[in-house]
């Protein structure tokens, strides 16, 4: 049993990041933590609640936060994903978990899934805070992996794009936006596939999110590579879920940066695309990542 709280904490700017705190019912000492964050432009609300539950089930304390911009978190510009300040941002997400009275603070760890299983990567490389990390079917390269969404023939018509929003912010123009899933052919989005469109929209909080990003948030995703990181995260002990079928964080280069690591680590083979860990392979992935961090920490 545990208790879920609705918490605030301070983050660069004078902005607040909204949070879930979930705490184990009759600890009597401090315990092991666990940070969480969702992927590209997911809320807490898009089917990771079910995750931090059964990590506080398993005796964890569990801290679960909405990227700035995003859900209940404070920011501006709205809907703006830089990956550097979302990262940034985490390890105070980290600082305010070591300062809570229910966290050992020499025993926490991260998970992080799609984009942000990017971060929990280039996190593991570079906060020795963390002392075990799980990266859920993650980003690895943006420019590899947004190629192969975006055809040759478009890619020109996107870089006009960027350029011409880079002009309209000199001029002070609101940030350019586009949607973030559609089906529409000659609608820009990012993503296009119908288990996107599926998982986005199902899981969309009522009021708390749009189905809207800025166009330089593209620009951002692509030029962002957290598989460069992967081979420095050990010593800390890393757990990569890879989806057999994804094409979002694509499975031949996750499987690629796995190779790259070193150990200590594991990885663990999930049926399906890159939304199934959150369905239909939850208990599968939750169980794998209880086990690392029971292990680690």
């Amino acid at each position: 049993m545990f208790k879920k709280h609705d918490v605030r904490f301070p983050a660069e700017g004078g902005i607040e990041l909204s949070a879930w705190l979930f705490v184990p019912e009759g600890q009597k000492q401090p315990l092991p933590a666990i940070t969480m964050a969702h992927g590209y432009a997911g809320t807490k609300y898009h089917g990771i609640e079910p995750i931090a539950e059964a990590f506080a089930d398993a005796g964890f304390v569990v801290l679960v936060h909405d990227h700035r911009g995003f859900g209940e978190s404070g920011g501006e510009p709205r809907h703006d994903i830089n990956p550097w300040q979302q990262i940034t941002d985490w390890r105070r997400a980290i600082s305010y978990l070591q300062d809570r009275p229910e966290v050992d603070e020499n025993r926490v760890g991260l998970w992080g899934t799609s984009f942000a299983g990017g971060h929990a990567l280039v996190l593991g490389a570079t906060d020795r805070r963390l002392k075990a990390i799980v990266s859920q079917v993650p980003t690895i390269d943006g420019h590899t992996a947004g190629s192969r969404r975006v055809s040759p023939e478009n890619v020109a018509h996107l870089e006009e794009l960027f350029a011409a929003d880079d002009r309209a912010q000199l001029r002070g123009e609101p940030l350019a936006t586009q949607v973030i899933v559609s089906t529409e052919t000659a609608q820009n989005s990012s993503y296009k596939a119908t288990d996107a469109v599926d998982y986005y929209l199902k899981k969309a909080p009522p009021g708390l999110w749009e189905n809207k990003v800025t166009l330089r948030s593209t620009r951002w995703a692509r030029m962002y590579a957290p598989g460069e990181w992967v081979d420095r995260v050990s010593p800390t002990p890393l757990l990569m879920l890879v989806a057999e079928h994804d094409h979002i964080a694509v499975t031949d280069l996750a499987l690629k940066a796995y190779e790259r690591a070193l150990h200590p680590k594991r990885l663990v083979m999930l049926k399906g695309g890159h939304f199934d860990p959150y369905e239909r392979e939850i208990e599968t992935a939750s169980r794998a990542a209880i086990e690392w961090f029971g292990s680690h920490l």
